[in-house]
């Protein structure tokens, strides 16, 4: 049972998501600080904001907002309940918790059915959706936050130029490499040993490797996501922080 995982397993197996991650994400604690910078900045004066953290995992970036922020109301929303299940264990009470799947039908119905969002924010997980989901997630997302809302994407996100996006891929591996972030489990390494946990393995019977949603994935860079942003309502649209192709795209309502 999901509610029968210890804390001790769950720190363990959080821990080892963070160190994974790291692969995936140049310098990801100074993207998680400046997204938070961004939302606490946009979030100024208003009561008990309402975040969403869109494909959150166990909620890394959720738990630093919801301290950020005490007052605040944060989401970590993800299509996998044993990332979710983790979160429960490890994070508390801190958080709030929704299953979910991005761009599916009434995806957005469960989160936030009564008020406007203050702030959506996502990393590394959107740059999975196809251009036309991720167009429609980016003009319901439009939809549902209030006037001055904000919604904030750290992830994946190539130059327009071919011979620039290609050097930023250079930039962005040689830091990974000073950082050791290649010593630690990759995606596929993490979830093989999560399933011989035996406190993990009844939460994975039976779901076999397909339990993340299909990768579409795009090829939009910088310029397509911002006339994408555009198209879908939001008044502002740009980048407050690059390193390599690692960027924070932030969209003001």
């Amino acid at each position: 049972m999901m509610g029968s995982m210890s804390t001790v397993t769950a720190a363990r197996w959080v821990e080892r998501w963070e160190s994974q991650q790291q692969r995936y994400a140049v310098d990801r604690e100074e993207r998680f600080t400046v997204i938070a910078d961004v939302v606490e900045h946009m979030a100024l004066g208003r009561p008990a904001p309402l975040i969403l953290d869109l494909g959150s995992g166990p909620g890394a970036l959720a738990a630093r907002l919801a301290a950020r922020l005490p007052d605040a109301e944060v989401t970590a929303v993800d299509a996998d309940p044993l990332l979710l299940a983790l979160g429960r264990a490890y994070y508390g009470p801190a958080l709030r918790y929704a299953e979910a799947v991005i761009g599916e039908p009434g995806w957005l119905d469960g989160l936030a059915p009564n008020r406007p969002v203050d702030a959506a924010v996502s990393t590394t997980a959107l740059h999975y959706l196809s251009e036309p989901t991720l167009g429609r997630v980016y003009r319901e997302l439009a939809d549902r936050l209030g006037p001055g809302g904000v919604l904030v994407n750290g992830d994946h996100i190539s130059p327009d130029s071919p011979r620039l996006a290609d050097l930023a891929v250079v930039i962005g591996r040689r830091h990974a490499e000073r950082h050791l972030a290649f010593a630690h489990d990759d995606w596929d390494s993490w979830w093989t040993c999560a399933a011989a946990d035996p406190e993990l393995a009844p939460l994975l019977a039976g779901v076999g490797p397909r339990r993340h949603p299909r990768c579409e994935g795009n090829d939009l860079t910088l310029s397509g996501h911002i006339s994408l942003l555009r198209q879908a309502g939001f008044a502002h649209a740009g980048t407050v922080w690059q390193f390599g192709n690692s960027h924070v795209l932030v969209a003001v309502r």
